[in-house]
């Protein structure tokens, strides 16, 4: 599936925390000789999508590590860096300045959470395919479990745009009832995140 053949999809990857169970530094914490980071960036380029916008807080090295995956993946002219002020405020207000920076012609928008590096990039695809209304929000399931990216179709661009404090998206995925679409996916790695530094030795571990 290619970007010509879905329409204009966008993705977001908020990379704006803190990291404060991790004890600091969590995005740009190294794993398979890159920072964390990378792979959900990774996945996001990957995702037929037209650009992917970065979420990220006044940390320089976030920035920097960003910077230079996009280059590395030649995928510079397709990033665009949303800068949050405010990370104290919580995830919310992270989603909903990524969500603004969006264009309005966008037909869905992709959420992936920064600290998710093993997806698999066929995921994405999948959830596009299975996207049929404006007002719908797809999201992978992995053994019976709801997971992440979540695609949210361009009816809820507003709701978005207008979230606030730490509950991130969870309470528009609460209310969408029928309108959620959940895809069966043969991919752990959708609820699969590092909160802490012994999340990140396990996946180091051979």
């Amino acid at each position: 599936m290619t970007q010509r053949d879905t329409g204009p999809w966008d993705a977001i990857v908020l990379a704006a925390g803190r990291g404060q169970r991790f004890g600091g530094g969590k995005l740009t914490a190294v794993l398979d000789g890159r920072p964390l980071v990378a792979g959900a960036l990774t996945t996001a380029f990957r995702a037929p999508v037209r650009r992917v916008f970065v979420a990220v807080g006044p940390d320089p090295k976030i920035r920097d590590a960003v910077d230079v995956v996009a280059r590395r993946l030649a995928e510079t002219d397709r990033l665009v860096i949303v800068a949050v002020e405010d990370v104290i405020a919580g995830m919310g207000v992270s989603l909903a300045q990524a969500a603004r920076a969006t264009p309005d012609d966008a037909r869905g928008v992709f959420v992936f959470l920064g600290d998710m590096p093993r997806i698999d990039p066929r995921t994405p695809e999948r959830l596009a395919a299975a996207l049929r209304r404006s007002e719908d929000i797809v999201a992978p399931v992995h053994l019976g479990r709801r997971g992440h990216p979540v695609l949210f179709g361009a009816a809820w661009l507003p709701a978005l745009r207008a979230l606030s404090g730490d509950e991130g998206a969870r309470s528009l995925i609460a209310s969408a009832g029928a309108r959620l679409v959940q895809v069966a996916v043969d991919d752990p790695g959708v609820c699969l995140d590092v909160d802490r530094p012994e999340d990140l030795c396990a996946l180091q571990r051979p």
